[in-house]
């Protein structure tokens, strides 16, 4: 029962291909474990282990590591965005577009120029 409460979870964990998921019920208690690419992915699973159980679920244990840590994600770039989008989308705020143009400058030399299907890091504030 408690496993179909948090369905969701599992079925993002799929979708975010999280790396040696483990998922065991033991006494009305679920249980996961596996690896996140990044701290992004890692915040979007806690996201929605608190959108299906609150704040602070008791019926759930969750052990979520991260493999790349020297980043907060890596995004390939879409038609049409902007770093102030893209600033806006991981960290809520789009004038953090800085943090992102400086951590790539290797690839972007104008912050107003970023071209689809670049990779960007997305580095940790």
């Amino acid at each position: 029962m408690v496993k179909a409460k948090y369905q969701t979870v599992l079925d993002l964990g799929e979708k975010l291909g999280i790396k040696d998921g483990d998922v065991k019920e033991d006494n009305g208690v679920l249980h996961i474990s596996g690896v996140a690419a990044n701290q992004y992915h890692k915040n979007q699973i806690w996201d929605a282990i608190k959108s299906a159980g609150g704040e602070s679920p008791a019926d759930i244990v969750a052990n979520i590591n991260v493999e790349d840590t020297t980043v907060y994600a890596r995004h390939t770039v879409s038609s049409g965005e902007t770093l102030g989008k893209i600033a806006k989308h991981y960290y809520g705020d789009a004038m953090k577009y800085t943090s992102i143009f400086e951590a790539n400058t290797d690839i972007l030399k104008n912050p107003d120029v970023i071209h689809p299907d670049q990779e960007l890091i997305i580095p940790n504030l």
